[in-house]
């Protein structure tokens, strides 16, 4: 065995080690115990606490320089933790969020509380365990393994962790904008989101933009007794229903152009003819009826659009008041990849509802956050180099999705810093990562252990 071979495997075991000596499972409990919530006010304190008692200690251990970054969007700041090591070696960025939802309190299964992690069944329950504390803590976990076996990575690395992403990460595009030179790499490496399946092993290149709107009728002032006045007057519960299925077919075949990317390109159908979607237990089995048709399960996530009603409102139903109600409202969901014009979606579902006879229909604005679609080329040279480490240390290639189903702020990265995006995630699709119950299987925490520091071993080799 090389001597390279040699110190890979030991870095990797020391990696593991966290783990099974207890220490890491200490890390996590100590961060999942500060209810860092962004879209609580009252938890501002806890955002910025976050930093500076986990983060910048962790990382300044390592021989990391830190510096709080701020923006009056954001709410909280931004830390980027630098180990420059040299000018002439390769940089990487890395990124993570350290704030999470709302802690969903007396919703989790008896025994389970938000923000004390507690083990059951092989898995680590807590708010934040899957996304996104546990993923980045695993990542500088393997980073310190690195350095205590070597000495050095042998690359500079730049990390960076905001504390707004479940809040649509405001703030997050005008502080990279400001400190380009400081985020200047080579390339993107981070970890979010799920992998494709609880047992494979998967990166992801980009993410699908998301972009919600609100469809409403208003008929009238006050609701109106149905014995006296059904028959006589509309209701804008059944006019909203029949509005939304001029946008999408029963079955879900989105009917607006504009919504869908038109076309799948041929490397991306490639590379999604290599993934299988496999529900784990407990999760619902897939309907293969719905959605576009004529495309796979994995072409219909990761290639094309989904367009979902999120929420809908009309009448009382907790207190039924026999009267036809006076308006309805519901806010929709569009999920889309790149080739996408965002700008012109509510414009054209405008222009569907006018032509189908739907003027009472209200169309909003988009106020919710919106994140652009984007994704690398599958073909890419770091595509292939990550997925070569990864293989190296599991022994099977990995998942490569084109793009996450979900939306991420990727495009920050790609098209803001111009910079190939490869994401490692640690999570699985069953985490129930926004409601009660979250959880992170140890399972995948000891891979990523390994896979991580593996890889960072790897990019710190002297050909790299």
């Amino acid at each position: 065995m090389t001597e390279t071979a040699t110190t890979r495997d030991a870095a990797i075991s020391r990696a593991i080690g966290q783990l099974d000596d207890g220490s890491f499972e200490a890390v996590m409990r100590r961060r999942v115990a500060i209810p860092s919530a962004s879209r609580l006010p009252e938890r501002k304190s806890d955002l910025l606490r976050y930093l500076t008692e986990e983060m910048q200690p962790h990382f300044e251990r390592m021989g990391f320089a830190t510096r709080l970054l701020h923006d009056d969007n954001a709410p909280g700041p931004f830390l980027l933790a630098e180990r420059i090591e040299d000018a002439a070696f390769l940089t990487i960025l890395q990124y993570g969020h350290g704030d999470v939802v709302a802690g969903l309190d007396g919703q989790w299964s008896e025994g389970l509380s938000p923000f004390e992690m507690t083990e059951r069944d092989g898995c680590w329950y807590g708010r934040g365990t899957a996304d996104n504390k546990g993923q980045h803590s695993v990542n500088m976990a393997a980073i310190e393994a690195v350095l205590a076996v070597r000495g050095s990575l042998g690359f500079n690395l730049k990390y960076l962790i905001e504390m707004g992403e479940e809040s649509g990460s405001p703030g997050l595009d005008t502080v990279c904008e400001a400190n380009r030179e400081l985020l200047k790499a080579d390339v993107l490496i981070a970890s979010d989101g799920p992998r494709l399946a609880l047992s494979q092993p998967t990166i992801f290149l980009g993410a699908r933009g998301g972009l919600s709107f609100h469809m409403e009728v208003n008929a009238r002032e006050d609701f109106q007794h149905s014995g006296n006045w059904g028959g006589l007057l509309a209701n804008p519960g059944i006019e909203l229903c029949h509005a939304i299925t001029a946008l999408i077919s029963r079955t879900g075949q989105i009917k607006v152009p504009e919504m869908t990317p038109g076309t799948i390109p041929d490397n991306v159908r490639a590379a999604l003819a290599k993934c299988h979607i496999e529900p784990a237990p407990g999760d619902p089995p897939i309907e293969e009826w719905w959605g576009e048709p004529g495309l796979t399960a994995e072409e219909k996530v990761f290639g094309w659009s989904s367009f979902e009603v999120m929420e809908m409102e009309c009448g009382n139903l907790a207190q039924p008041l026999y009267a036809i109600p006076p308006r309805a409202r519901a806010r929709m969901q569009l999920r889309f990849p790149v080739n996408v014009d965002y700008a012109a979606v509510v414009p054209a579902v405008r222009r569907v509802l006018k032509e189908a006879g739907f003027d009472r229909v209200i169309v909003s604005d988009p106020s919710d956050a919106i994140f652009p679609a984007s994704r690398l080329d599958p073909d890419h040279p770091w595509v292939k180099r990550v997925a070569a480490s990864i293989e190296k240390t599991t022994g099977s290639a990995p998942a490569i999705l084109p793009n996450l189903g979900g939306s991420l702020p990727n495009n920050i990265f790609s098209d803001q810093l111009g910079l190939p995006t490869v994401w490692i995630p640690h999570s699985y699709p069953g985490c129930l990562q926004h409601a009660a119950n979250e959880h992170l299987p140890v399972g995948i925490v000891r891979e990523g252990l390994a896979i991580m520091a593996g890889l960072y071993h790897d990019l710190g080799q002297a050909d790299a």
